[in-house]
């Protein structure tokens, strides 16, 4: 999908979460090819960086790039029995406390409860044992359509 991203941030491989637009957005001329494209709370990654800018008063140097971004496959934590890769799963978040030293990996940003993901790789067994006593795996998640 092509998008428009701050300068600063526009390099191949970047990746980011979008959270929205801001108030100057609303009645920007760029609007439908800046932010229509992208999902609140998603992560994308920049595919390429485009020879193209246009003024921002958003963004730091108050300029953006055109570049060509997709969804971001997201390292998560998921039940065991849950873990096949290939598959198409509602993305559920293990039922666990924010004291957890894994609780960012459960709950990673860029992924809400209920988004449809295809497991891309099951990456194994985490490191440390789930302290709720889940049995869980790291797999790599990505978005797919609704």
């Amino acid at each position: 999908m092509i998008t428009l991203i701050g300068e600063k941030l526009a390099r191949k491989g970047v990746r980011f979460l979008y959270c929205g637009p801001a108030e100057e957005c609303e009645n920007c001329r760029f609007r439908s090819t800046c932010i229509k494209p992208l999902e609140e709370g998603h992560m994308y990654i920049i595919r390429d960086v485009k020879d193209r800018d246009q003024r921002c008063p958003v963004h730091e140097g108050e300029k953006v790039v055109v570049v060509d971004a997709e969804r971001a496959s997201i390292e998560t934590l998921i039940d065991s029995r849950r873990a096949f890769e290939g598959s198409i799963i509602s993305f559920e978040a293990p039922d666990c406390s924010r004291e957890c030293r894994m609780y960012d990996l459960c709950h990673p940003e860029g992924l809400r409860e209920g988004d449809r993901c295809r497991i891309v790789k099951n990456l194994g067994k985490p490191d440390k044992k789930c302290p709720e006593g889940h049995e869980l795996r790291r797999v790599l998640l990505q978005l797919t359509d609704k």
